[in-house]
Protein backbone atom coordinates (compact mmCIF):
# COMPACT_ATOMS: atom_id res chain seq x y z
CA UNK A 1 0.00 0.00 0.00
CA UNK A 2 1.12 3.15 -1.39
CA UNK A 3 1.20 6.15 1.00
CA UNK A 4 -1.43 8.13 -1.38
CA UNK A 5 -3.66 4.94 -0.74
CA UNK A 6 -3.25 5.09 2.50
CA UNK A 7 -3.87 8.43 2.66
CA UNK A 8 -6.92 7.84 0.87
CA UNK A 9 -8.23 5.14 3.37
CA UNK A 10 -7.24 6.97 6.23
CA UNK A 11 -4.59 5.61 7.97
CA UNK A 12 -1.46 7.23 8.64
CA UNK A 13 0.98 6.97 6.25
CA UNK A 14 4.47 4.84 7.01
CA UNK A 15 7.30 7.34 7.14
CA UNK A 16 10.96 6.06 8.06
CA UNK A 17 12.80 7.36 10.86
CA UNK A 18 15.91 9.17 11.25
CA UNK A 19 18.03 9.21 14.21
CA UNK A 20 20.72 12.26 13.60
CA UNK A 21 24.15 12.11 15.88
CA UNK A 22 24.94 15.14 17.77
CA UNK A 23 27.67 17.09 16.51
CA UNK A 24 30.08 18.66 19.27
CA UNK A 25 31.51 21.98 19.10
CA UNK A 26 34.41 20.91 17.90
CA UNK A 27 33.67 19.33 14.66
CA UNK A 28 32.97 23.02 13.93
CA UNK A 29 35.07 25.32 12.31
CA UNK A 30 36.17 29.10 13.41
CA UNK A 31 33.22 30.68 14.22
CA UNK A 32 34.50 34.23 14.99
CA UNK A 33 37.54 34.81 14.01
CA UNK A 34 40.22 36.50 17.08
CA UNK A 35 41.02 39.82 16.39
CA UNK A 36 44.70 40.38 15.57
CA UNK A 37 46.51 42.91 18.06
CA UNK A 38 46.61 45.46 14.97
CA UNK A 39 43.18 45.00 14.07
CA UNK A 40 42.16 45.27 17.50
CA UNK A 41 43.82 48.64 17.88
CA UNK A 42 42.57 49.98 14.60
CA UNK A 43 38.88 49.47 15.80
CA UNK A 44 39.59 52.06 18.51
CA UNK A 45 38.49 55.15 16.87
CA UNK A 46 39.88 57.40 19.90
CA UNK A 47 43.84 56.04 18.78
CA UNK A 48 43.07 56.85 15.08
CA UNK A 49 42.47 60.35 16.13
CA UNK A 50 45.72 60.39 18.59
CA UNK A 51 47.75 58.96 15.45
CA UNK A 52 46.37 61.42 12.68
CA UNK A 53 47.16 64.33 15.35
CA UNK A 54 50.76 62.96 15.86
CA UNK A 55 51.45 63.10 12.14
CA UNK A 56 50.17 66.83 11.86
CA UNK A 57 51.87 67.95 14.20
CA UNK A 58 55.17 65.84 12.98
CA UNK A 59 54.05 67.70 9.62
CA UNK A 60 53.96 71.00 10.62
CA UNK A 61 57.32 70.35 12.66
CA UNK A 62 59.19 68.93 9.73
CA UNK A 63 57.79 72.32 6.92
CA UNK A 64 58.59 75.13 9.51
CA UNK A 65 62.34 73.88 9.94
CA UNK A 66 61.99 73.64 6.30
CA UNK A 67 60.66 77.38 5.98
CA UNK A 68 62.66 78.34 8.58
CA UNK A 69 61.15 81.88 8.78
CA UNK A 70 59.22 82.20 12.14
CA UNK A 71 57.30 85.47 10.93
CA UNK A 72 55.55 83.30 8.21
CA UNK A 73 55.72 80.03 10.24
CA UNK A 74 56.43 79.31 13.21
CA UNK A 75 57.83 76.13 14.51
CA UNK A 76 55.23 73.31 17.00
CA UNK A 77 57.88 73.77 19.34
CA UNK A 78 58.36 77.51 19.51
CA UNK A 79 54.59 77.92 19.81
CA UNK A 80 53.86 75.25 22.16
CA UNK A 81 56.49 77.25 24.18
CA UNK A 82 54.41 80.54 23.10
CA UNK A 83 51.35 78.91 24.49
CA UNK A 84 52.57 77.59 27.61
CA UNK A 85 54.35 81.38 28.21
CA UNK A 86 50.45 82.62 28.04
CA UNK A 87 49.12 80.17 30.38
CA UNK A 88 51.57 80.59 32.75
CA UNK A 89 51.06 84.32 32.86
CA UNK A 90 47.69 84.10 32.90
CA UNK A 91 47.06 86.11 29.66
CA UNK A 92 45.41 82.95 27.66
CA UNK A 93 43.28 81.82 30.41
CA UNK A 94 41.63 85.13 31.30
CA UNK A 95 41.05 86.08 27.36
CA UNK A 96 40.07 82.19 27.18
CA UNK A 97 37.31 82.93 29.99
CA UNK A 98 36.25 86.39 28.51
CA UNK A 99 35.63 84.82 24.95
CA UNK A 100 33.35 81.73 26.83
CA UNK A 101 31.24 84.06 28.65
CA UNK A 102 30.80 85.77 26.09
CA UNK A 103 29.82 82.68 23.57
CA UNK A 104 27.63 81.09 26.29
CA UNK A 105 25.45 84.08 26.46
CA UNK A 106 25.11 84.11 22.73
CA UNK A 107 24.69 80.53 22.66
CA UNK A 108 22.12 80.94 25.25
CA UNK A 109 19.83 83.21 23.82
CA UNK A 110 19.90 81.93 19.92
CA UNK A 111 18.55 78.83 21.46
CA UNK A 112 16.05 80.32 23.15
CA UNK A 113 14.65 82.73 20.30
CA UNK A 114 15.00 79.82 17.94
CA UNK A 115 12.88 77.23 21.10
CA UNK A 116 9.94 80.28 20.49
CA UNK A 117 10.14 80.57 17.08
CA UNK A 118 9.99 76.74 16.47
CA UNK A 119 7.02 76.62 19.12
CA UNK A 120 4.92 78.95 16.98
CA UNK A 121 5.95 77.17 13.91
CA UNK A 122 4.67 74.48 15.06
CA UNK A 123 1.90 75.41 16.44
CA UNK A 124 0.06 76.81 13.16
CA UNK A 125 0.63 77.01 9.62
CA UNK A 126 1.30 81.05 10.02
CA UNK A 127 3.92 80.53 12.03
CA UNK A 128 5.56 77.98 10.06
CA UNK A 129 5.38 80.04 6.93
CA UNK A 130 7.17 83.27 9.17
CA UNK A 131 10.20 80.73 10.01
CA UNK A 132 10.51 79.19 6.77
CA UNK A 133 10.52 83.10 5.10
CA UNK A 134 12.78 84.38 7.76
CA UNK A 135 15.32 81.75 7.77
CA UNK A 136 14.93 82.17 3.85
CA UNK A 137 16.30 85.63 4.19
CA UNK A 138 18.40 85.65 7.18
CA UNK A 139 20.46 81.97 7.38
CA UNK A 140 22.12 82.84 4.36
CA UNK A 141 23.26 86.48 5.16
CA UNK A 142 26.75 86.29 7.02
CA UNK A 143 26.84 86.82 10.92
CA UNK A 144 29.79 89.11 10.28
CA UNK A 145 28.48 91.55 8.03
CA UNK A 146 26.34 92.82 10.50
CA UNK A 147 29.25 94.27 12.71
CA UNK A 148 29.17 97.69 11.79
CA UNK A 149 24.94 97.66 12.42
CA UNK A 150 25.50 95.59 15.42
CA UNK A 151 27.96 98.49 16.49
CA UNK A 152 25.29 101.37 15.69
CA UNK A 153 22.70 100.10 17.49
CA UNK A 154 24.24 98.36 20.07
CA UNK A 155 28.00 100.34 20.46
CA UNK A 156 31.17 98.96 21.71
CA UNK A 157 30.67 95.99 24.18
CA UNK A 158 28.83 92.84 25.01
CA UNK A 159 25.56 94.08 23.45
CA UNK A 160 27.27 93.79 20.15
CA UNK A 161 28.92 90.49 20.41
CA UNK A 162 25.76 88.68 21.61
CA UNK A 163 23.60 90.71 18.82
CA UNK A 164 26.34 88.31 15.70
CA UNK A 165 25.98 85.79 18.12
CA UNK A 166 22.37 85.43 18.16
CA UNK A 167 22.18 85.56 14.33
CA UNK A 168 24.91 82.61 14.06
CA UNK A 169 23.01 80.50 16.13
CA UNK A 170 19.27 81.11 15.77
CA UNK A 171 18.96 80.30 11.89
CA UNK A 172 20.57 77.05 12.00
CA UNK A 173 19.21 75.72 14.87
CA UNK A 174 15.33 76.91 13.80
CA UNK A 175 16.05 75.67 10.87
CA UNK A 176 17.13 71.82 11.46
CA UNK A 177 14.54 71.58 15.16
CA UNK A 178 12.18 72.68 12.71
CA UNK A 179 13.06 69.87 10.02
CA UNK A 180 13.22 67.68 12.48
CA UNK A 181 9.95 68.37 13.96
CA UNK A 182 8.04 67.91 10.29
CA UNK A 183 10.11 64.71 9.46
CA UNK A 184 8.49 63.09 12.51
CA UNK A 185 6.41 60.31 11.19
CA UNK A 186 2.35 59.98 11.23
CA UNK A 187 2.72 56.60 13.16
CA UNK A 188 4.90 58.20 15.85
CA UNK A 189 2.54 61.24 16.17
CA UNK A 190 -0.92 59.09 16.86
CA UNK A 191 0.65 56.60 19.03
CA UNK A 192 1.29 59.95 21.37
CA UNK A 193 -2.39 61.21 20.21
CA UNK A 194 -3.91 57.50 21.88
CA UNK A 195 -2.32 57.78 24.81
CA UNK A 196 -3.72 61.01 25.21
CA UNK A 197 -0.62 63.65 25.02
CA UNK A 198 -1.10 67.58 24.37
CA UNK A 199 0.45 70.56 24.11
CA UNK A 200 3.79 70.52 26.29
CA UNK A 201 3.45 66.98 27.03
CA UNK A 202 2.88 66.00 23.24
CA UNK A 203 6.18 68.17 22.52
CA UNK A 204 8.21 66.92 25.16
CA UNK A 205 7.94 63.04 25.08
CA UNK A 206 7.02 62.48 21.14
CA UNK A 207 8.24 65.25 19.25
CA UNK A 208 11.53 66.15 20.83
CA UNK A 209 12.82 62.64 21.28
CA UNK A 210 12.24 61.44 17.61
CA UNK A 211 13.42 64.67 16.22
CA UNK A 212 16.47 64.67 18.18
CA UNK A 213 18.81 63.83 15.74
CA UNK A 214 18.27 66.86 13.82
CA UNK A 215 17.93 69.20 16.80
CA UNK A 216 21.16 67.78 17.49
CA UNK A 217 22.74 67.91 14.29
CA UNK A 218 21.48 71.82 14.55
CA UNK A 219 23.26 72.60 17.65
CA UNK A 220 26.48 71.37 16.79
CA UNK A 221 26.04 73.74 13.89
CA UNK A 222 25.11 76.78 15.65
CA UNK A 223 27.85 76.28 17.75
CA UNK A 224 30.28 76.48 15.26
CA UNK A 225 29.18 79.37 13.32
CA UNK A 226 29.02 80.99 16.54
CA UNK A 227 32.47 79.96 17.89
CA UNK A 228 33.97 81.09 14.01
CA UNK A 229 31.95 84.65 14.25
CA UNK A 230 32.75 85.44 17.81
CA UNK A 231 36.50 85.15 17.19
CA UNK A 232 35.84 86.91 13.60
CA UNK A 233 33.91 89.77 15.87
CA UNK A 234 36.72 90.25 18.47
CA UNK A 235 39.43 90.33 16.13
CA UNK A 236 37.61 93.83 15.18
CA UNK A 237 36.52 95.84 18.40
CA UNK A 238 37.02 93.23 21.40
CA UNK A 239 39.13 94.97 23.04
CA UNK A 240 36.87 97.51 23.54
CA UNK A 241 34.05 95.49 25.46
CA UNK A 242 36.28 94.96 28.61
CA UNK A 243 39.82 94.31 27.62
CA UNK A 244 39.36 91.93 24.47
CA UNK A 245 38.99 88.08 23.93
CA UNK A 246 40.98 85.03 22.16
CA UNK A 247 40.39 87.25 19.27
CA UNK A 248 41.67 90.18 20.06
CA UNK A 249 44.41 88.23 21.65
CA UNK A 250 45.53 86.95 18.15
CA UNK A 251 45.27 90.59 16.65
CA UNK A 252 47.48 92.22 19.31
CA UNK A 253 50.14 89.79 18.73
CA UNK A 254 49.95 90.08 15.11
CA UNK A 255 50.66 93.56 15.08
CA UNK A 256 53.83 92.83 17.56
CA UNK A 257 54.68 90.65 15.28
CA UNK A 258 54.92 87.57 17.92
CA UNK A 259 54.41 85.41 15.22
CA UNK A 260 54.52 81.95 17.39
CA UNK A 261 51.67 83.39 19.94
CA UNK A 262 49.17 84.34 16.98
CA UNK A 263 49.71 80.16 16.33
CA UNK A 264 49.37 79.56 20.26
CA UNK A 265 45.93 81.79 19.96
CA UNK A 266 44.74 79.70 16.75
CA UNK A 267 45.86 76.84 18.88
CA UNK A 268 43.32 77.49 21.50
CA UNK A 269 40.73 77.89 18.81
CA UNK A 270 40.99 74.89 17.46
CA UNK A 271 41.72 73.21 20.99
CA UNK A 272 38.61 74.44 22.42
CA UNK A 273 36.20 73.59 19.87
CA UNK A 274 38.16 69.93 19.89
CA UNK A 275 37.11 69.50 23.02
CA UNK A 276 33.15 70.98 22.92
CA UNK A 277 32.96 68.34 19.94
CA UNK A 278 34.31 65.20 21.54
CA UNK A 279 33.30 65.74 25.30
CA UNK A 280 30.26 67.35 25.16
CA UNK A 281 28.36 66.73 21.70
CA UNK A 282 30.07 63.40 21.95
CA UNK A 283 28.16 62.44 24.71
CA UNK A 284 25.21 63.83 24.70
CA UNK A 285 25.21 61.57 21.30
CA UNK A 286 25.74 58.57 23.02
CA UNK A 287 23.30 58.98 25.91
CA UNK A 288 20.80 59.79 23.54
CA UNK A 289 20.43 59.31 19.67
CA UNK A 290 23.05 56.16 19.10
CA UNK A 291 21.42 54.75 22.65
CA UNK A 292 18.06 54.86 21.20
CA UNK A 293 19.33 53.57 18.54
CA UNK A 294 18.74 55.72 16.02
CA UNK A 295 22.27 56.57 14.57
CA UNK A 296 24.90 53.29 14.39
Amino acid sequence: MTDLTAGRLGTAPMRPEFVREGVGAQEFGVVEKPLSTWERLYEQSALRKVVILVFLAIAWEVYARILDNELLFPTLSATLEAFWEGIVSGDLPRRIGYTLKVLLMGYASGLFIAALLTAVAIGSRIGQDVLETLTSMFNPLPAIALLPLSLIWFGLGNGSLVFVLIHSVLWAVALNTHSGFKSVSQTQRMVGRNYGLSGPRYIMQILIPAAFPSILTGLKIGWAFAWRTLIAAELVFGVSSGGGGLGWFIFERKNQLEIPSVFAGLLCVIMIGLLVENLIFRVIEERTVRKWGMQA
